[in-house]
């Protein structure tokens, strides 16, 4: 199954090979060869991996759904349909539709000089040498299948581009929408770069429009120059026939702080995979993750924090409420080479299964081959307090409520450590609306009606 799984999409390729370079460009085509190669050497993982165990990947990919290889165009205008912003919270309002930069209206702004934002083909094909310089360069260093047939596929994407000593003040909130009267399959690619002294911060959406069984595989490659500042924020808010493969690539140079935070309030199945490496010293990230799941849904984090340089310092926390027969799966390696020594760093996952059929697979791990550092990792999985319910009870407050209070103030830490004050206040509303057990799309929003 494996061979054939991957097969197709080898087939596919080779069958339209012309058109899918035709409607793309130069930057992205230029890897497709080497991708290819590496995709016939190294199928799709199966559950044998050891990054791969607690998901079936293979199961997700044998559907043969539609690809949008001739770029045909997707009748939605997403700035009608979508009003759903963050109150306080003043953002530049970009769309994604599918895997295709929404450029037909654009937000009513001066960007500050020299910033980019918009499509990668045509900024690829008005700058070749910037594109060329970053695209594929950390996806490829890892020889991930997923990332090679993202890299074969893909067709278009978005690129972020913050000049030297360039602070963009507003978030800049990309909206990816999942459009399709068919089942489908999207191929999207995100680039960030953040030059020297840069500062950024961007928040991600992602939305179902139409009830079809969507496949997303995503490719966000992140560059943090030299004291540079970035901060993602990634809101998942879908549907249960929607599946989203996402890799993540992160390097930070000298003095560098990355922000990169996960919330899936909504979804069908999920797995999201976080490389992130420090390649110049005095760095420091925070890597968040909150997972609110239920029914059959399934959510699996996989991530790697690379010290490989001295004096950098990494804080990874993720947690995670699992209802009904939810699966959750967290590995979470930090690996600490040799030349890194005064390295600090922290690594927690706590999880509340709050049903007794709910399953969660956790594996912190430490790889230290410094002797100054100073590391911990740790992980619990537990249930609702039944002395702390009762108690609440005493006191007039339902079981129903009680629960929901409980696995509120569990999640918030993670909702807390979010440096925008705005965006807490927002998340802080939707999941007490989650575990509530209404409605997932914003208000004002008719995207899903």
């Amino acid at each position: 199954m494996n061979k054939d799984s991957t097969q197709q999409y080898i087939e596919l390729f080779e069958s339209y090979k012309d058109v899918i370079n035709g409607h793309s460009c130069e930057t992205m085509n230029a890897p497709r060869e080497d991708a290819l190669t590496l995709l016939k050497s190294k199928p799709l993982p199966t559950r044998k991996e050891e990054e791969y165990r607690y998901t079936d990947i293979q199961d997700f990919f044998a559907p043969n759904l539609g690809v949008n290889i001739n770029r045909l165009e997707i009748p939605v205008n997403p700035y009608n349909a979508f009003k759903c912003d963050v109150p306080n919270l003043s953002t530049l309002l970009y769309f994604v539709v599918n895997d295709s930069f929404y450029n037909k209206v654009l937000p009513k702004v001066e960007l500050p000089e020299g910033v980019v934002i918009g499509s990668l083909c045509e900024i690829s094909k008005k700058n070749p040498e910037l594109t060329r310089k970053f695209y594929n360069r950390l996806a490829s260093a890892h020889n991930d299948s997923i990332a090679s047939l993202n890299t074969l596929l893909a067709q278009d994407g978005l690129i972020v581009f913050i000049p030297r000593n360039c602070l963009v003040e507003k978030v800049i909130q990309i909206v990816n929408i999942l459009r399709a009267d068919v089942d489908m399959m999207v191929n999207r690619r995100v680039l960030i770069i953040a030059e020297e002294n840069a500062e950024v911060k961007i928040l991600f959406c992602d939305h179902s429009a139409d009830d079809r069984a969507f496949l997303t595989t995503q490719v966000v490659e992140v560059y943090a120059g030299e004291n540079a500042s970035v901060e993602i924020y990634g809101l998942e808010e879908t549907h249960q026939r929607n599946t989203l493969i996402s890799n993540t690539y992160i390097s930070q140079q000298r003095n560098s702080r990355v922000h990169h935070n996960l919330i899936t309030l909504h979804n069908g199945k999920t797995r999201q995979t976080t490389r992130l490496s420090f390649v110049g010293e005095g760095a420091e990230c925070w890597v968040n993750g909150a997972v609110i799941a239920d029914k059959d849904q399934h959510v699996d984090n996989n991530t790697l924090i690379d010290h490989a340089v001295p004096h950098c310092q990494s804080h990874e926390l993720y947690k995670y409420v699992l209802n009904g027969n939810a699966v959750g799966a967290f590995a979470g390696k930090v690996l600490v080479r040799q030349e890194a020594q005064k390295t600090l760093s922290e690594e927690t996952n706590q999880n509340l299964l709050s049903t007794k059929t709910a399953r969660m697979f956790t594996q912190p791990m430490l790889e230290i081959y410094a002797d100054d550092v100073k590391c911990s990792h740790g992980s619990t999985i537990g249930q609702l307090n039944d002395k702390a319910l009762f108690y609440m009870q005493q006191r007039g407050i339902p079981l129903p409520e009680a629960r929901m209070l409980l696995q509120t103030a569990f999640i918030t830490e993670v909702v807390d450590n979010i440096p925008l004050a705005p965006l807490r206040d927002r998340l802080h509303y939707l999941i007490d609306k989650r575990f509530r057990g209404e409605l997932s799309k914003c208000e004002g929003c008719n995207l899903c009606k």
